[in-house]
């Protein structure tokens, strides 16, 4: 009996003893699954920490971005004129009267950004062709948007303005034409009149972009003035010796409950001029006064006028004449009555007079008043595209003195504008 218990006893422990064993190796197992699986998790928290990290540097840099670009306007535009002219003058045809057309093309890219109390401006302008413009004698040009006969491209405005309250200080490459004489209805060659007299007063001398420094003083709720001095040789160099400096006084009342701006100006510059009567004079200054005016009548209709007058008794070295004094009128009309609201109908008359001293200077110099008349119709094909037919008809052009012919000169054009 004993060697029997003795046997079942030894079989147990082995049984046992190898159950043991199966139990220690599935634990070991079991163990070591569950140290791969939790080395598998950290590895994938570490991953997932590592993208948590990327992604809120990508956060942070598309954040950087927007605030960079946060506050930025970009503006662009392309300009096409086409223009026929009947009984042009200039000094180059081959035959007085002939008959010419031209074009021209002008592409225009702003940025805009604004800053707490100030704003960033570039402008950048490319284009080709002057259009029907050398091929007449007149005192104003009849395209002015044309940049020139070659190719090119440059930065016409690049400024920044800061905001004084109630002081505005710009300096930088700037327009004296931004900032004096502009008008509501008659200043801009892309969308407006195409003739450069209607765009502003041809009595005023008024610099290329250059070099300048403009305050402004904010009066009251309509009334602002301005300051402005700038390179008036616009080459860079010495831009205080030959400066061109100004200032406007603008009121914009509401009148019975419509809009209007009323502009007064001086200006005077510093380059070299020659006098009329005293030839060895070479280096004297000149200055002028005017006047810009627009006004809203009604929900359709407003009118404008200019005047300017500027020093007859010298002339800018380089040039061969000389005006006193230059004025306009016109309208614009919207489409409402006839059913195309985002259509505009303009005309405008205006006359530019040489002065008396030049005409004295001269042999029978006839030096008549030139006058401009342009009626243009913008038509709105959609939000991008609009087309301008253009009608400008100049009396006594070149005040009458054009070698090769006086007669009334009729310039038919059209103008397209695409705005992106």
């Amino acid at each position: 009996m004993f060697k029997r218990f003795f046997s079942w006893f030894f079989i147990i422990g082995i049984v046992l003893y190898f159950c043991n064993q199966a139990f220690a190796k599935s634990t070991e197992d079991e163990l070591a699954e569950l140290k791969s699986r939790i080395l598998a998790m950290e590895q994938k928290l570490a991953q997932q920490e590592d993208k948590s990290d990327k992604q809120e540097e990508l956060t942070e840099s598309l954040e950087q971005i927007k605030d960079a670009f946060n506050g930025i306007s970009i503006g662009a535009g392309v300009t096409f004129v086409y223009q026929a002219t009947s009984n042009a003058n200039g000094d180059d045809l081959s035959e007085n009267g002939q008959d010419v057309g031209d074009a021209s093309y002008s592409v225009d890219v702003s940025i805009t950004k604004n800053f707490q109390n100030g704003t960033a401006f570039i402008a950048v302008e490319a284009g080709e062709g002057v259009g029907v413009d050398d091929e007449l004698a007149v005192f104003s040009s009849v395209n002015a948007d044309a940049t020139g006969g070659d190719s090119n491209i440059g930065v016409t405005e690049a400024w920044y303005e800061h905001r004084f309250n109630p002081l505005t200080v710009t300096v930088g490459k700037i327009a004296a034409d931004a900032f004096m004489d502009s008008n509501e209805y008659a200043n801009d060659e892309t969308t407006q009149f195409l003739g450069s007299v209607f765009k502003h007063s041809s009595a005023i001398e008024l610099p290329d972009n250059s070099a300048g420094l403009i305050i402004g003083a904010s009066i009251s709720e309509i009334v602002t003035a301005e300051a402005i001095v700038m390179d008036g040789n616009a080459d860079w160099g010495d831009m205080f010796e030959d400066a061109f400096y100004g200032g406007q006084l603008t009121i914009s009342p509401e009148i019975a409950g419509k809009s209007g701006n009323y502009r007064v100006f001086g200006w005077g510059s510093g380059r070299d001029h020659t006098k009329w009567n005293d030839s060895a004079q070479v280096q004297e200054s000149s200055y002028g006064f005017g006047l810009s005016v627009d006004q809203e009548l009604t929900d359709i209709i407003g009118v404008f006028v200019r005047y300017a007058w500027q020093n007859p008794e010298v002339y800018l070295n380089g040039e061969s004449f000389s005006l006193e004094y230059s004025y306009s009128i016109g309208m614009q009309i919207a489409g409402e009555p006839w059913g195309r609201d985002d259509d505009v109908f303009g005309i405008a008359f205006g006359q530019i007079l040489p002065s008396n001293d030049y005409k004295d200077a001269g042999s029978n110099l006839s030096a008549d008043a030139e006058g401009h008349i342009e009626l243009y119709y913008s038509c709105k094909i959609n939000d991008h595209l609009t087309i301008s037919p253009d009608l400008q008809i100049i009396m006594n052009p070149y005040g009458g003195d054009a070698v090769k012919g006086d007669d009334a000169i009729v310039i038919g054009g059209l103008r397209g504008q695409v705005d992106f």
